[in-house]
């Protein structure tokens, strides 16, 4: 298992989770054509990380305070001859993560009952961006993206909870949808999670356009995002965690702003974000040091929180159980250096 990173040892109550995470890509090609996307490639124009190629990368991360594996993936068309070697690819890699030591979670678009069920074998936890619940965006942004039809993606969020899979879901904020339109995805997600308590964290993502995109749009109001936020708090039970991407909020102070306001987690922390490439993740060593000086901790966490380990198989609850032993040992051993006065 890799080295882990510098923890910071505190009993406050203010405390700032991250996932040191790096992002595997299995294929950028996606049947989807959605307007904001920095990430897709046409379908036949991305070739297929192999397994080879997987296995070096993630031997070279052992000794980088990695932990989550995110298997972020294009979508090949259900119907598609080649949807079955791309699902085995992506089954294969969280596998090959898993035998490396790290924990894989997964977010590859709306699969199948089976497929997922299958996944649930190798992953500590799954995801899919609902975005938003308005069939309107169905006549701009989405037009040319069947996956992005609501029902579609609510079934997914269904099936996750049937399944016993912990789920991150989120809103994606800027893309033509209204107010009203936070709030109902808000409440669909809640009513999810009222039946099956499955949804571990929902992420705010404001949208900022990149290079890449087909039509350049313009950011989410900066300063509309903590509105977003206590809309979040006050629709969503206390236990799903919010989160937001810090390399998505323009200023520092804006993300107190949302902190106060009730985000307590800040996503997956690692070299590039693959679908906002233009905007670089932040260092943990200077997150932590902007937060500490409003008086927040920030602390890494895995891709499954606590509440969830009993629902895993019983090899990776074993796994998940030796991480999070080795945090707490961590944990453990700086706090007693820093009071021998070694920092």
């Amino acid at each position: 298992m890799s080295h882990l990173p510098q923890l910071i040892p505190s009993n406050s109550s203010r405390t700032i989770t991250y996932s040191p995470a790096y992002t595997l890509i299995p294929t950028y090609e996606c049947f989807n054509r959605c307007t904001y996307c920095n990430f897709r490639a046409d379908p036949g124009q991305s070739p297929w990380m192999t397994l080879a190629q997987a296995r070096t990368r993630l031997e070279s991360l052992k000794s980088q305070g990695i932990i989550e594996i995110l298997l972020l993936s294009g979508e090949v068309h259900p119907q598609s001859p080649r949807r079955h070697a791309w699902f085995r690819r992506i089954y294969d890699l969280c596998a090959l993560a898993l035998e490396l030591g790290f924990l894989p979670h997964t977010n590859a678009g709306p699969l199948s009952f089976s497929e997922m069920a299958q996944l649930k074998q190798v992953n500590v936890s799954m995801g899919l961006m609902l975005e938003q619940i308005t069939p309107d965006l169905l006549k701009t942004v989405h037009r040319h993206a069947p996956s992005k039809i609501p029902a579609v993606r609510l079934q997914q969020l269904a099936w996750a909870g049937e399944l016993k899979i912990p789920f991150t879901t989120g809103l994606l904020l800027g893309i033509g949808e209204t107010p009203a339109d936070w709030a109902d995805t808000l409440d669909a997600i809640a009513q999810l999670h009222n039946q099956a308590g499955h949804i571990q964290e929902v992420i705010l993502q404001p949208h900022r356009p990149g290079q890449t995109q087909i039509i350049v749009g313009t950011s989410f109001n900066p300063e509309t995002l903590v509105n977003v936020v206590k809309l979040a708090r006050e629709k969503l039970p206390p236990e799903i965690t919010l989160q937001i991407p810090p390399n998505l909020v323009s200023h520092s102070s804006r993300l107190i702003d949302c902190l106060e306001a009730g985000v307590r987690d800040l996503g997956g922390i690692g070299p590039r974000d693959e679908v906002n490439p233009d905007y670089p993740h932040p260092q943990a060593s200077w997150l932590a040091e902007i937060l500490g000086q409003a008086k927040w901790v920030l602390t890494p966490r895995l891709p499954i929180y606590p509440q969830y380990d009993v629902w895993l198989p019983a090899w990776l609850h074993q796994r998940v159980k030796q991480w999070r032993k080795m945090i707490s040992d961590c944990h453990i051993n700086q706090h007693s250096q820093n009071h021998a006065g070694i920092i």
